[in-house]
């Protein structure tokens, strides 16, 4: 099976101008397309901006919505599929989400963010209630989970446990906790046996100073790719012949005693 290329777009595009950051996307989409990469991730919030303070209402849509045509238009255009993190409205609820839209502009998956890091996101967002979702593509189990969740080991393996391949976590990971796309995320790649890809805003905005530092890490705990502190589309390989190799080499999964874990529920 080949390896599916696949591009990090760390950015944080223009909090509250959805049309510039679509246009951000679609530039990204054809550097990566070029690239030959099959599937491009943005970060958290992406469509919106994070620091929309109360600009969340307004801005938030359903998962069918019109961000959603125009990435689906941006997917077909280039050839790939394209994570995408975005305000959720469903109803009188508000979810932080990501979806996965493919190259052919069909929505593959829709995940709603269950833990919410800080005031801002406890104040606006309803939490999430399903802690896998998953979508094939190009015969790799795709899986998303959203910035903090990835921080829970306990969310990580369940989506090993679900058979996982790639992990997508678009995240907009803030100083001083640069440590966690240093340190946490290549150590969950591993004891997980699974690739990771953590794709970061980067810079001010708002209050807030996003770190960068997106990286997409291999089940070996390598990293394989690794964006800097500013605006860059960076580009690694998530190749499926490794994978087996590694998790025949390092049993984690099937070496639990699940009867000792009771009391972690």
């Amino acid at each position: 099976m080949p390896s599916l290329r696949t591009a990090l777009l760390q950015s944080s595009g223009r909090p509250g101008a959805v049309a510039e950051n679509l246009k951000t996307l679609d530039e990204a989409a054809g550097r990566a397309a070029g690239a030959g990469a099959r599937l491009l991730v943005a970060p958290e919030l992406f469509l919106t901006g994070y620091a929309i303070g109360d600009a969340v209402p307004e801005l938030a849509e359903p998962a069918d919505g019109p961000g959603a045509g125009a990435i689906a238009e941006i997917a077909v255009r280039h050839g790939l599929a394209v994570l995408y993190g975005y305000p959720e409205r469903d109803g009188e609820r508000i979810f932080n989400a990501s979806q996965l839209i493919g190259a052919d502009g069909v929505r593959l998956a829709n995940y709603r963010k269950t833990h919410l890091f800080g005031c801002f996101e406890q104040e606006w967002f309803t939490p999430g209630e399903r802690t896998v979702v998953q979508a094939d593509l190009d015969g790799i189990r795709i899986g998303l989970l959203i910035c903090y969740d990835v921080e829970f080991p306990e969310n990580v393996r369940a989506h090993a446990l679900a058979g996982t391949d790639l992990l997508l976590v678009p995240t907009a990971q803030m100083h001083p906790f640069q440590f966690v796309a240093e340190s946490v995320v290549p150590v969950r790649a591993f004891e997980s046996q699974m690739y990771v890809a953590y794709v970061n805003r980067t810079g001010p905005e708002g209050e807030f100073e996003f770190v960068g530092l997106s990286c997409l890490a291999g089940p070996d705990g390598v990293v394989r790719t690794r964006a800097g502190r500013g605006e860059e589309l960076v580009i690694g390989e998530v190749d499926p012949e490794f994978l087996a190799a590694s998790r025949a080499a390092n049993p984690y999964l099937a070496d639990r005693r699940p009867g000792l874990y009771g009391s972690l529920a």
